[in-house]
């Protein structure tokens, strides 16, 4: 084989392993052309908040249809990877940024915006034919900790979710291995299983409980929602409470997180703010309304009185 023939096929295989990595380099930050009423633009989205976020999007886009808002949705862990990767600079998560996750935004002169614009609910479920009906926040954490004198099985979403760190946290325990704690894939796939084994607990989002897609809806039917007590909470320690938008907003029900966006483009009159300014708008808050989440800000009702 000659040297000039040789340094062709050399060539072809550089460019073949050139192409092959191109095609799993992360999802860049799109142009800086996109306004508040046009273009496209990227958003990581925890896929925690998939129901919600699908509808805030849709009505987006029928509202303002020469934008092109980009959905991405990924695990916490994932999520956070991306955006201090600088992969894409705006994130819709269950959690602000911690102060060495702010400074490496901050390094790269893109302090974000934050904005609140919903709470959600973590939801404990059982089978329906359980008799369990009630737990304790103790109860929660030592199921857990794998420290609860019981056979049942907890199982929730997958390991990098921002449900699981919010358990890691709330119980102390950082592992969640104990034999009978499971991580599954989804919050379908929660609310499945514990349709179909009356010795489950599941925990999920309140938001995948309020109307459920086809794929779901029946196991949605074969569980309930357990009423939880919060010992700490000196006004409510004896009462129990399930998760509903009133409970949230008296600051009852014990397991809840806040929705915010976090929005480093520097791009104050961009699509990603203009997002961000919808969901804590009427029209957006009144979407988080509907779909059984607290919005941050609760829109007026008006009532017409007609007199005879």
């Amino acid at each position: 084989m000659n040297n000039s023939l040789k340094i062709i096929i050399v060539c072809i295989i550089a460019l073949v392993a050139f192409a092959t990595c191109d095609d799993h380099r992360p999802v860049r930050q799109l142009d800086n052309t996109d306004t508040a009423i046009s273009g496209t633009a990227a958003f990581l989205v925890d896929e925690s908040f998939k129901p919600i976020m699908d509808q805030e999007h849709y009505v987006f886009k029928s509202l303002y249809t020469d934008t092109k808002p980009v959905l991405i949705y990924k695990s916490e862990n994932e999520l956070l990877r991306m955006l201090l990767n600088d992969s894409v600079r705006t994130a819709i998560m269950s959690r602000e940024l911690k102060p060495d996750e702010l400074m490496v935004l901050k390094n790269r002169t893109l302090s974000p915006e934050v904005t609140r614009f919903a709470s959600d609910a973590v939801a404990i479920i059982v089978n329906a034919q359980s008799v369990d009906t009630l737990m304790t926040v103790n109860e929660v954490k030592a199921l857990l900790k794998g420290t609860a004198m019981t056979e049942k099985n907890v199982v929730f979403d997958n390991p990098n979710s921002s449900l699981v760190r919010y358990l890691k946290d709330l119980s102390g325990n950082q592992e969640l291995k104990q034999k009978n704690v499971y991580a599954l894939n989804t919050n379908k796939d929660v609310v499945t299983y514990v349709s179909k084994h009356p010795n489950a607990v599941g925990i999920v989002g309140y938001s995948w409980l309020n109307e459920p897609d086809a794929d779901y809806a029946v196991a949605a039917t074969k569980v309930k929602i357990v009423g939880v007590r919060d010992e700490s909470n000196k006004e409510y320690a004896k009462q129990y409470f399930k998760p509903s938008q009133e409970t949230l907003a008296l600051k009852q029900y014990p397991l809840s997180r806040s929705l915010y966006v976090i929005n480093s483009t520097g791009r104050p009159n961009g699509l990603a703010s203009a997002f961000a300014d919808f969901l804590k708008s009427e029209r957006g808050q009144r979407i988080i309304l509907k779909s059984g989440l607290l919005p941050a800000a609760i829109p007026p009702r008006e009532i017409n009185i007609v007199k005879n």
